[in-house]
């Protein structure tokens, strides 16, 4: 995870089109001195939970699939959620390793002579209408993810939680080196940025989900950063934490689509890692009381999602 932080701060020093605002950085810490928000992990009660082994399962396959919601304007992180939650529910073996690999892509040649691909599958699972926006990488991560679990794991994501002997850090490394879809990094301006979104929040869900006691169990879950992804960074900008260049904010206000890769797109996600860091020193300072950027980062998802209004940026990438 230090080179999640270091990376991110140094993209942040060299940023083009995002700042950190140092006085709306105090600004929003001087509002939460006195009472730091809590959200609760499962709040809404959207997420199976049986206090077990299936559950590890569940939230590793929900966790390879947590990405690029946006461009269905319908769908959303609950519909994925519930609809895994349900499916288990039906059918406990839905998440088998085996299952897994077998869920298959149509592909079918359009009138332009195109590719066309189609999770049907996938689709009936989570009950949804229509194609799954990236529906062929979903069904892919599927295949890597049940693949990988049954060659090393013997076909269960709690023996890869208990292989990583209750440290944060060291599951999320296992799931980087083991599951290639996990590899969340990119090339800013001749370095090297680490951002492991997903493979990070698979380690805050375990800890949440079994509030901090047996798959949940981390004896340094302060070492994992906030999650970068779309929400957490519009709100930043909106707390006015971030500042964009006005390129870039015209980008957004018009929904035009940023490159996965891009100085824009990295820089939007490491300066949000970044100032999620600073603010949890300064919280520290001010009030003395340690809190963790899991904290900070579902409180500041959860004021997101609660704003319909909120301009995200939008970035076709199966990281976040």
């Amino acid at each position: 995870m230090e080179e999640v932080r270091e990376t991110s701060a140094w993209v942040a020093r060299n940023s083009s089109h995002v700042t950190i605002d140092s006085s709306g950085l105090e600004k929003v810490v001087e509002t939460m001195k006195e009472s730091i928000p809590k959200v609760e992990w499962d709040y809404e009660g959207i997420h199976y939970f049986d206090n077990g082994p299936l559950t590890v399962q569940y939230l590793f396959v929900l966790d390879a699939l947590n990405f690029c919601f946006w461009p269905d304007k319908d769908l959303n992180y609950d519909h994925l959620a519930k609809g895994l939650k349900e499916a288990l529910l039906n059918d406990h073996s839905a998440f088998d390793a085996d299952r897994l690999q077998k869920y298959t892509v149509i592909i079918a040649l359009g009138n332009d002579n195109q590719s066309l691909f189609s999770g049907p599958q996938l689709r009936e699972l989570l009950k949804w209408p229509r194609s799954l926006p990236l529906e062929e990488e979903r069904v892919r991560l599927l295949h890597e993810v049940g693949f990988e679990l049954e060659r090393s794991f013997e076909g269960k994501a709690s023996k890869l939680v208990e292989s990583c002997g209750k440290s944060a850090v060291k599951l999320v490394a296992l799931v980087t080196r083991h599951f290639p879809g996990f590899r969340d990094h990119s090339m800013y301006k001749g370095h090297q940025v680490f951002l492991y979104k997903r493979a990070q929040i698979f380690a805050a869900d375990l800890w949440g989900a079994f509030k901090g006691q047996g798959y949940g169990e981390f004896n340094d879950i302060g070492s994992i950063t906030m999650f970068a992804d779309y929400i957490v960074p519009a709100v930043l900008q909106q707390l006015g934490v971030l500042k964009y260049s006005s390129t870039l904010a015209n980008a957004i206000q018009a929904s035009s689509e940023i490159g996965a890769g891009t100085e824009e797109e990295v820089e939007l996600r490491a300066c949000s890692i970044f100032a999620v860091e600073k603010m949890r020193e300064l919280l520290s300072i001010k009030c003395g009381k340690q809190v963790l950027s899991v904290e900070l980062d579902l409180w500041l998802w959860s004021v997101g999602v609660q704003c319909p209004s909120l301009q995200h940026h939008r970035t076709l990438s199966i990281y976040y």
